[in-house]
């Protein structure tokens, strides 16, 4: 195994817990919000500090995988595959040519309602919460591009 694959593994090993956390925290809210609609400011207000604790996990771990497959993941995919690139927007544009992502701007339209909830704090909590809402509406395309990287990865380093 080569120094990369070597590094690419370590990063998969570690990016598997975020997927692990983040699948389970989209598991408690999709229990959560099938007995009350949490995503209303009446219902979330009323929620108690460990529901909303919930929530804020599992936005913690959207970013933190989103995070990791750009900045760890994907420049070593397109470095053990030889597609050599620089710029971060080549290679978004490499991961959907090779279909680990949906779309570039699918990929940018994730990362801009992330950084909205993470950064910037919307002023109204209706805007929060519909932003929150979105992020876990999108747990399978955040999801489908973790599991279509450790595909393609594995066509390198098996």
């Amino acid at each position: 195994m080569t120094n990369v694959q070597s590094v690419l593994h370590k990063r998969f090993e570690k990016a598997e817990k975020h997927y692990e956390a983040f699948r389970d925290y989209c598991h408690l809210i999709e229990k959560l919000s099938s007995v009350k609609n949490i995503f209303t400011i009446d219902v979330f207000i009323q929620m108690p500090p460990e529901e909303k604790a919930i929530l804020d996990a599992y936005l913690k771990r959207f970013a933190s995988l989103q995070d990791f497959l750009g900045a760890k993941i994907f420049p070593l995919l397109i470095e053990i595959s030889g597609m050599g690139t620089v710029k971060m927007s080549e290679v978004l544009f490499m991961m959907e040519k090779e279909g680990i992502i949906d779309s570039f701007d699918n990929w940018m339209e994730l990362r801009e309602i992330r950084n909205e909830l993470e950064h910037d704090y919307p002023d109204e909590l209706q805007e929060a919460l519909d932003d929150l809402k979105f992020c876990v509406d999108h747990f399978g395309r955040l999801e489908s591009y973790y599991l279509n990287s450790k595909a393609f990865a594995e066509r390198f380093t098996s």
